[in-house]
């Protein structure tokens, strides 16, 4: 009966031993087919990661923005008669002053442009005085107003002005520069208006007041017109333009 308990035990053991040995195959076989299902997986997932940092296939459209310069240029029009901002050219500077000079020019891109046959060009010649652009006649540019300073002085006081040349106008050198100018602006104040009051109405001081001048006014009132010597003195300096405005602009 012993026998047959210890074989009985022995029989168990050894079912338990195979079934744990079946069980570590069953684990080992699963592991393995995790990682021959994980590495496609992975080699998917690293294409993906990839083909999203490669370089797209179709690019981005080109910037097709117009410059800013292109308005300034009539299209279709003579290339001679472009503004400056429409071409570049090549200057010669010993050209001699005020000589004619004649320049290679090249139209801008995005500019179109046409010859004397009606025929699109790129590559022309203009035709200009030797001359840089300072030098100009003061009807050729532009200049900014200053209303800061006193037309009316001795000496005759200047401002440093910005000039710009007109579009239509070739020369060398800048097309902006600065230039020390005489003042000249006007406040709107009439010069007929002022000697007329200082006739009529000068000794109350009418024509100060109109002038922006109110404390010699108050003093020409109060005086009655400095018993009319004050007045006439008035008359005689608004008639030469010495006694202005008190802004100190230029009668209109």
């Amino acid at each position: 009966m012993a026998a047959l308990a210890g074989l009985r035990a022995l029989r168990r053991l050894c079912g338990v031993a195979l079934f744990l040995a079946q069980l570590y195959v069953l684990s080992g076989r699963g592991s393995l087919m995790t990682t021959k299902h994980s590495q496609p997986q992975s080699t998917f997932a690293k294409s993906l990661t990839s083909t999203s940092t490669n370089t797209p296939y179709f690019k981005a459209a080109e910037s097709t923005e117009i410059p800013s310069y292109v308005t300034k240029c009539p299209s279709n029009g003579l290339c001679s008669r472009l503004p400056p901002d429409c071409m570049t050219c090549n200057t010669n500077y010993s050209c001699i002053y005020g000589k004619p000079a004649t320049f290679d020019c090249k139209a801008k891109p995005h500019v179109h442009c046409l010859d004397q046959n009606n025929q699109e060009q790129e590559n022309f010649t203009i035709n200009m005085t030797c001359q840089f652009c300072w030098q100009l006649a003061t009807t050729d540019y532009v200049c900014t107003n200053s209303t800061n300073c006193m037309t009316v002085s001795c000496p005759r006081q200047r401002y440093n002005a910005t000039c710009t040349v007109r579009d239509h106008i070739h020369c060398l050198g800048n097309r902006v520069f600065p230039k020390m100018l005489y003042c000249n602006w006007t406040g709107g104040y009439k010069w007929s208006t002022a000697l007329a009051l200082s006739i009529t109405l000068g000794g109350f001081g009418a024509d100060r007041f109109y002038l922006g001048q109110w404390r010699e006014g108050l003093g020409k009132l109060f005086s009655f017109g400095g018993l009319g010597i004050w007045t006439l003195i008035d008359v005689l300096l608004i008639g030469v333009g010495y006694v202005g405005p008190a802004d100190g602009s230029l009668y209109i």
